[in-house]
């Protein structure tokens, strides 16, 4: 699979401004578009300036490396927007993908016409971010993404091809972080006041080591003590991308993971939500958590996910059991599909509502299958029949599998899985399973399957 993606740019997106009036077209690219849609959406934006201000928050979470050298390049990468369901959603992640970013238009915030529903890659250039920052609060702002009128068609236009690496961290990070998201409760939401007072506390400069978010005498905090029920930050100065937000928020909502290792924080500023998810830590990239494999071990066919793509609509919330009622299909059959959306990202996740919502991905269904080498090599473990099963009950499952000069003992039972491999001594489950435990987990799946 070749790593670069050429991305079809009609025009460069850009910023024009006429008096009081100001028109943002976004140019944009979907590789996977059964047919050319010129235009997703042409509108007003009902709160343009606060609008212009957190997109310009997503472009520097775009921009933004925690784990990454200087000698590193990282090219900037073109956000994800899906139109439909009256609302528009900016998806992006930060160069080291340890950052998750979304900026949520809710229907209030806008005034337009929905042409089409989709996720498409839009064009996010500098000039064109540049403009978002002289965006008054009188201005008038029509936004477009994609072109309302055709001119592709017209003899001696210019077409902008621009190569750039496919973000394959980013479509994996996509199949990762909805997961966590889906794990989350609120924890505390808090007052513009308290916020501002919580980001006081910050300390100066890079932080080395894990800080902790708490309650202390009804007032949040950050701390380096741990202590119980706090929230493990790791890289807390991560957090300071949020700062210039904070004069306009209307409140400031945290959300955590059960075991408190990944967090989130949900600004709700008018028709507006910016949501900023933060990995473990900022070497710890969503792409590489690997939680998304046990949901995979289901080798769901493409054309599922195809028909999926046929019957669900950008931005609609997906609900397993009224899915599966409204299209006559077993419960059972939709739990696998709904696992393998959200494995491939086709699935994202909605603090506020506590909803799944549908995106439509604009990479292959192909491209996005291909991106879990552990899955892969599991495969081949059991293709080179290198996986044996020692005890396989219900409540318990004993194997061997073949590794490099070495055969690891794996142990899945009702509470844990377990095996002796570095990987599995490295982590411990905390960034998915390794391919020992899914070569075992698939091969018994299998078996069942076949029993029936």
């Amino acid at each position: 699979m070749t790593n670069d993606l050429a991305y079809h740019y009609s025009i460069p997106s850009t910023v024009q401004r006429i008096e009081t009036q100001t028109n943002i077209f976004l140019s944009h690219y979907n590789e996977d578009a059964v047919k050319e849609v010129s235009c997703f959406f042409w509108g007003k934006l009902k709160e343009p300036y606060l609008t212009a201000k957190c997109l310009t928050t997503l472009s520097k979470v775009v921009r933004s490396r925690f784990a990454l050298s200087p000698q590193e390049i990282a090219a900037m990468r073109d956000p994800i927007v899906t139109a439909g369901a009256g609302k528009m959603r900016f998806e992006a992640f930060s160069s080291c993908n340890g950052i998750y970013a979304r900026l949520d238009i809710l229907p209030e915030g806008l005034d337009g016409e929905f042409l089409s529903s989709g996720t498409t890659n839009v064009d996010f250039n500098e000039p064109m971010i540049n403009a978002l920052t002289g965006i008054l609060k009188q201005d008038e702002v029509f936004l477009s993404v994609g072109q309302k009128e055709v001119i592709l068609e017209k003899q001696g236009e210019q077409v902008v091809e621009r190569k750039v690496t496919l973000p394959t961290r980013w479509i994996k990070g996509l199949t990762s972080v909805q997961l966590y998201l889906a794990e989350m409760d609120e924890v505390c939401k808090l007052t513009k006041l308290q916020t501002i007072q919580l980001f006081q506390t910050l300390p100066k400069g890079t932080i080395r080591t894990a800080y902790y978010l708490t309650m202390r005498a009804g007032k949040a905090i950050f701390t380096p003590a741990s202590m119980d029920g706090a929230i493990m930050i790791g890289g807390l100065h991560r957090i300071r991308l949020l700062e210039s937000l904070l004069p306009f928020i209307d409140s400031f909502s945290v959300y955590a993971t059960p075991d408190r290792q990944a967090s989130a924080f949900v600004l709700s500023i008018g028709a507006l939500r910016f949501v900023f998810s933060l990995s473990a830590d900022p070497y710890r990239g969503f792409s590489g958590e690997g939680n998304v494999l046990d949901n995979l071990t289901d080798n769901i066919p493409l054309e599922w996910i195809r028909g999926a793509n046929h019957l669900l609509k950008a931005n609609e919330e997906f609900n397993p059991t009224l899915f599966s009622l409204e299209n006559d299909i077993e419960f059972e059959t939709v739990d696998s599909l709904c696992a393998s959306l959200s494995a491939m990202g086709l699935l994202g996740y909605d603090l506020t509502t506590r909803q799944h919502f549908y995106r439509r991905l604009p990479y292959k269904p192909e491209r996005i299958a291909s991106l879990n080498p552990r899955l892969k090599n599991a495969r081949k473990l059991i293709e080179k029949e290198e996986v044996e099963l020692l005890t396989t009950t219900p409540a318990y499952i004993e194997a061997r599998v073949k590794g490099t000069n070495v055969w690891h003992t794996v142990l899945i039972d009702e509470q844990t899985q377990r095996c002796t491999c570095q990987w599995f001594t490295d982590h411990r489950g905390m960034r998915g399973p390794c391919k020992h435990i899914l070569s075992v987990k698939i091969l018994t799946e299998n078996m069942e399957a076949s029993s029936y």
